[in-house]
């Protein structure tokens, strides 16, 4: 497992990495690794959000669930696709609503988000491998423990952090954020199944960007 990741995350999640259910993930993605199976993202992206965004850098976190699952679509950020990859239907959403609430023509071919990660904008998975074409599949190996102490940290560490919780499964995740320091944006989830039960319409783009200016921080450029 070729596994890069940032020094500042790497000071703060030290503890994390000596941990017998970190050594657990190593050993599961080891095994499936001999089997032949194919894992996303390739093993230098697996930690792409984190070397993406360092830790000082992080003011606003979209939490999303696991990897995509198909060739060639995931590279280690939620939600996000590699240049050249058309967006999936969650993304086709979420771009939807920043059209709607801000005003912005998002890209119909280009669902790399990379941009918004360079400006601090954490793009987290819950877990962060996935095995080819199966959802879910790598979720119950060490993977959530490892996410949640990573949204603890942020929570204990800064400050004034937006925390975007779309779908339930996201917000399961809320009672990790001391909501005394930081901010909790929710809405349903942006897949077709529940993108209409309340994430259309959520504005949650030009509400986070006036948090961060309330807080004297810099809004984030959404546009691609």
């Amino acid at each position: 497992m070729d596994v890069q990741i940032h020094p500042s995350w790497k000071a703060v999640l030290k503890d994390e990495f000596t941990k017998p259910y970190f050594q657990q993930i190593v050993t599961f993605l080891r095994s499936e690794k001999a089997s032949g199976k194919a894992i996303y993202p390739p093993g230098p992206l697996i930690f792409n959000a984190f070397n993406e965004t360092p830790f000082e850098k992080v003011t606003v976190v979209i939490l999303g669930q696991d990897p995509y699952h198909g060739p060639g679509q995931a590279h280690g950020l939620s939600f996000s696709v590699p240049k050249g990859v058309k967006p999936p239907p969650s993304l086709v959403n979420i771009f939807k609503e920043i059209k709607s609430d801000i005003g912005i023509d998002m890209p119909a071919t280009n669902g790399d988000l990379t941009h918004w990660a360079a400006q601090g904008v954490l793009l987290l998975n819950a877990a962060l491998t996935v095995r080819a074409g199966e959802a879910y599949s790598h979720a119950k190996y060490g993977w959530a423990e490892f996410t949640n102490a990573v949204i603890q940290k942020i929570s204990e560490e800064k400050k004034d952090v937006v925390f975007l919780l779309w779908g339930k499964f996201a917000q399961e995740k809320q009672a990790l954020i001391d909501e005394t320091k930081h901010h909790v944006l929710k809405a349903a989830h942006p897949s077709p199944l529940s993108a209409h039960a309340g994430f259309l319409g959520c504005k949650h783009f030009s509400k986070t960007n006036q948090l961060l200016i309330n807080n004297g921080l810099d809004p984030i450029d959404w546009k691609l």
